[in-house]
């Protein structure tokens, strides 16, 4: 019976060759669960000591290989072996494509991600965190573009012909630029920052009345922590296209104030007032002084003109030291009797005025010239 069985032909094969190609078929899947569980594994142990991450990446990918994978593999090996039909070998060779374009967009895929990766991580080594999310959306991009080549490929073997497809594509594309032509404009505009750098995340910036720290540069638009808290979401076309003062790439900042003493301090005392100004600043760690003038006889006060640097670009650093400095000088002032201008108007009242009787004096009765 068994002689019989394989002698005897079913659907142009005998039974002896399917006999012969369960074999395959069962040999070839123990070799790859064999492959999958053994070899990946001694692999695996081997990357973990290298430095290279890329070693890494490729047992990931031979990893997320899921085991029907390789059981259709070992039947699609197995079934070369016999003789079939157009129609299965066609089907046949449409699911190995299916499966290869997969899993080969799947690893490149995790090629993708990991030189994102790769980046930010480098990014943030160097202290250089800006701009880090724009890598996750170049990354995301990438990807859409590498699964869209892979299902043109893919279509291709089919045997579907792709050129009036992709000008159709290209026909909708443009119906669809022009309804979304805002979206992607702010889209443009974010590859416009990321490769311009008028700014990056982490730095201080002041749009219009707006001022606050870069927080994220998505696609769209750019979120930024406002100084009172709240975080402000402004398009990328906006911002590209207004005035924006960058005080992170300040290396140093340069302040300029002004001081009024009182009109009856005296020359000695002004000279002393300059002097103690230039000391107090001389004094203070992280100032550094320029110049000092007397620059003005001001409404209602003597004007010093005060100028000093700041080595640093941190709100709250320069902070820090204008207060220290008008401390000081407020008290070294009050030390030497110095005071400190604060507006007034005086109003003098001439013998010839007349303000409604308020003040005034009768011209008859008294005045320059006038005899008693």
């Amino acid at each position: 019976m068994l002689q019989e069985f394989l002698s005897s032909t079913y659907y142009g094969n005998t039974g002896q060759e399917y006999l012969i190609a369960f074999a395959i078929l069962a040999g070839l899947f123990i070799i790859f669960r064999l492959f999958n569980y053994s070899i990946i594994k001694k692999l695996k142990r081997i990357a973990e000591k290298t430095k290279t991450k890329w070693d890494d990446i490729i047992i990931d990918f031979l990893e997320g290989i899921h085991w029907f994978f390789y059981a259709y593999l070992a039947l699609y090996l197995a079934s070369l072996y016999l003789e079939v039909s157009t129609v299965i070998a066609n089907w046949r060779n449409y699911i190995l494509i299916i499966f290869i374009g997969y899993y080969v967009g799947k690893g490149l895929a995790k090629v993708i991600d990991g030189l994102v990766r790769r980046q930010v991580e480098k990014r943030k080594e160097e202290q250089k965190i800006g701009n880090t999310s724009m890598m996750s959306v170049l990354g995301a991009i990438g990807k859409v573009i590498l699964w869209t080549v892979i299902l043109l490929t893919v279509l291709s073997n089919f045997g579907v012909e792709i050129t009036p497809l992709i000008a159709s594509l290209g026909v909708g594309g443009i119906a669809i630029a022009l309804a979304l032509q805002t979206i992607l404009g702010d889209l443009f505009n974010a590859f416009v920052i990321y490769f311009d750098k008028p700014f990056e995340e982490g730095d201080f910036v002041i749009i219009g009345q707006d001022m606050g720290v870069i927080k994220k540069i998505g696609i769209k638009s750019t979120r930024i922590q406002a100084l009172g808290g709240q975080e402000l979401v402004v398009s990328n076309s906006e911002l590209t296209s207004t005035r924006i003062n960058n005080y992170k790439q300040m290396e140093k900042r340069r302040v300029v104030f002004e001081i009024g003493v009182q009109y009856d301090t005296g020359s000695k005392k002004l000279r002393k007032a300059k002097k103690i100004i230039q000391e107090v600043i001389n004094k203070i760690e992280g100032a550094d002084l320029d110049r000092v003038h007397f620059k003005k006889y001001g409404d209602s006060a003597l004007i010093f003109e005060v100028v000093y640097y700041v080595g640093t670009s941190d709100y709250n650093k320069y902070m820090d030291i204008q207060e220290e400095m008008n401390l000081k000088i407020y008290e070294r002032f009050e030390k030497q009797g110095i005071e400190f201008a604060f507006p007034t108007r005086t109003i003098q009242f001439g013998d010839n005025l007349n303000f409604g009787g308020i003040g005034a004096k009768d011209p008859k009765k008294s005045g320059p010239g006038k005899k008693k």
